[in-house]
């Protein structure tokens, strides 16, 4: 389902590049939200859902093409630690690619005639933990416990319609084969995106391996990094497209480093939108920003791009 009468994002690849969003959280952040809460953005999906639509309507300002749900830290589980029932938390989930396609019509009544996308996020089973652990991976889970994981709220996302799914911050190789076989007959296409550092996994595998699992799925339109410091997305790009022959996505954080148990981010942004430009040549072709990665970035790569 594409969003108004855009192309297919398929399509739209085959034909050049596409712009991505930056950190939803950056976004809610700088207009005041508290993200303090271990649900994050996904706690706004309740509380402030007009929030969510003008963060999306901002980066479709600067130049984005593509608007991530704020579904990454959206689970059934931590839904239901909130006290938040089954029901709810599937209304919450449909709700957040709503709102995508809610900033999609804004944008529209405000003149952007350019195809725009809403794709829904899935993050890994170590965002619902809300402890770091997306950025350690190996959670003692089996493929087949973590596929039972992400299957009911994907099918509750596909269900509500988007024009992609976005499987993204995979820290493990083995949590990217549980989604890869949950996304199957959804009917959705779908990207897959790791968090690596070092040329390698977050759970230290090598990126020839990881990203070779996703080279024969139909349903993947894209494989690529993000949330990864944008030195470590150089030679992931060439590799998930050498490995894979698919477009590949990337969409780096700023350079800053998370500090879990403080819950803030340390260090000084490292984000270079000269970057892009290596990224493209090298078969990059949704390219954007993650944590820290605001509207002033999106628009320089929109620039560029």
């Amino acid at each position: 389902m594409t969003s108004d009468n855009s192309p297919s994002l398929a399509d739209a690849l085959a034909a050049g590049s596409v712009v991505l969003d930056g950190g939803m959280s950056n976004q809610l952040a700088s207009a005041g939200h508290d993200l303090s809460d271990e649900l994050w953005s996904a706690r706004l999906l309740a509380d402030r859902p007009d929030a969510v639509s003008d963060a999306h309507l901002a980066y479709f300002g600067a130049g984005a093409d593509v608007a991530i749900t704020a579904s990454y830290q959206a689970t059934f589980e931590g839904f239901g630690k909130r006290g938040i029932p089954h029901a709810e938390a599937a209304r919450l989930l449909a709700l957040s690619v709503e709102l995508g396609r809610d900033a999609v019509r804004r944008a529209r009544a405000e003149g952007i005639v350019r195809p725009l996308w809403v794709a829904a996020s899935v993050g890994p089973y170590g965002a619902m933990l809300a402890d770091g652990s997306e950025y350690r991976g190996r959670y003692g889970l089996s493929v087949g416990e973590l596929e039972r994981f992400h299957r009911p709220r994907l099918e509750v996302l596909a269900g509500a319609g988007p024009d992609v799914l976005a499987l993204e911050t995979v820290p493990d190789a083995d949590e990217a084969a549980a989604l890869l076989r949950a996304v199957r007959g959804l009917g959705v296409p779908a990207w897959l995106s790791y968090s690596v550092a070092g040329g390698l996994t977050r759970a230290g595998q090598p990126l020839e391996e990881a990203f070779a699992l996703a080279a024969d799925v139909d349903e993947v339109i894209a494989v690529g990094v993000n949330c990864c410091a944008p030195q470590d997305a150089d030679r992931a790009v060439e590799v998930a497209a050498r490995v894979t022959g698919k477009p590949v996505v990337v969409y780096p954080n700023s350079g800053e480093v998370w500090d879990a148990e403080a819950r803030a981010w340390t260090g000084r942004s490292l984000f270079d939108t000269e970057q892009v430009t290596g990224w493209r040549a090298a078969g990059a072709r949704l390219i954007g920003g993650c944590c820290r990665v605001g509207p002033e970035a999106i628009a320089g790569i929109a620039g560029v791009v």
